[in-house]
């Protein structure tokens, strides 16, 4: 088996920004009536989504279950890693060395669209073929704890900063948490001696009761952030099947690591050939000549690409590569018809025909 080549990808937006970059060509004296272009390669992409939790205990910890009757508070400080998502794509690039020129009838005005690379995308219309993206995640931060608030200084009364001892720290701070719990309960109720003037001066007392109390309560229980991150990996596939190839590791403290740093668990692709691309036959059976001067197109295979974690599929798709193919043509007369002219619509990303018409 062949190994594969991996590429990181730190920005994907680039990439799909560049793929959107088209150039038209016609036929005409000036190039003898005669366009290049290269037909592509298939690209898969595969999108690692991470999230991450930090978990720290809060100052009084130890009280936690004696004050507030909170049974699973966080005593240690911890971070893990899980794979929350992947997402399996594919796009197309150029391949230089499968690179074609068609040769039209002269005084034929005969029109191709390309991508930047040179990829074809439509012939005598500029109008190519509607490619399907996939949705795929974006990096999010974390939120602040409660105890990275303004309302977090707030809680804090003057006996709590001034105490030296944890123990009579931990009693004042559940007291607060209580004072707030029953000054919130009279706003409620219609008994406060100062209720808000009006209902959203209301909502912003309650507010940030709820936050003083959030903040007070998490000395006791811990704080847990939680935030994601993402990242591209590109491999461009041969002919041939893949076997638990690793592809990134996952490490529980540093995230995503590239394939051969041992400090992280194997993510492994495996790529399972369904069918491969076959040239056409005659009505005997026999497989059809390729017309002269034609435009070359791919006839592509499919392929099963299976992303295991810790033993199990987290990701599996079925997708169609143009390196699983062949190529055939097309009469390039059938461009050059003065009456009706044929359009033409290529997959971008495999080079087969998406739409003939005439």
């Amino acid at each position: 088996m062949k190994r594969i080549a991996i590429i990181a990808l730190a920005l994907t937006s680039a990439i799909v920004a560049a793929a959107q970059t088209t150039r038209q060509f016609t036929a005409s004296r000036a190039n003898e009536y005669a366009l290049v272009y290269s037909l592509p390669l298939t690209a898969v992409d595969i999108t690692i989504e991470t999230e991450h939790c930090h978990r720290v205990p809060g100052e009084f910890h130890n009280y936690a279950r004696r004050h507030l009757a909170i049974n699973n508070a966080i005593t240690e400080e911890a971070t893990s890693v899980n794979v929350r998502s992947i997402t399996i794509a594919t796009r197309g690039i150029a391949n230089t060395s499968n690179q074609w020129q068609v040769q039209f009838k002269s005084g034929a005005a005969v029109t191709m669209l390309l991508t930047a690379d040179g990829r074809p995308l439509t012939i005598n219309t500029d109008q190519p073929a509607i490619a399907a993206t996939p949705l795929l995640p974006s990096a999010q931060e974390a939120a602040p704890t409660p105890l990275q608030t303004d309302a977090a200084r707030q809680a804090m009364t003057q006996d709590m900063v001034r105490s030296s001892s944890v123990s009579k720290r931990a009693e004042l701070a559940a007291q607060r948490i209580f004072e707030l719990r029953d000054m919130r309960s009279d706003l409620l109720s219609g008994q406060s001696d100062n209720p808000p003037a009006d209902g959203q001066a209301m909502q912003l007392v309650l507010d940030n009761l709820a936050q003083q109390e959030a903040a007070l309560t998490a000395m006791f229980a811990g704080t847990e952030q939680r935030y994601t991150n993402v990242r591209t990996i590109t491999f461009t596939p041969d002919s041939d099947e893949i076997d638990h190839q690793v592809i990134a590791r996952i490490s529980p403290f540093d995230g995503i690591l590239d394939a051969d740093n041992l400090a992280g668990a194997p993510l492994t692709l495996s790529l399972e050939i369904l069918e491969t691309g076959t040239l056409p036959v005659n009505e005997k059976g026999e497989v059809k000549r390729f017309p002269n001067n034609g435009v070359a197109y791919v006839i592509p295979g499919t392929a099963r690409i299976s992303v295991k974690y810790e033993g199990r599929t987290i990701a599996q798709a079925d997708v169609t590569l143009a390196q699983l193919g062949c190529v055939f043509g097309i009469d390039p007369a059938l461009f050059t018809d003065k009456k009706a002219p044929a359009t033409l619509q290529f997959d971008p990303t495999t080079g087969a025909i998406v739409q003939l018409a005439q």
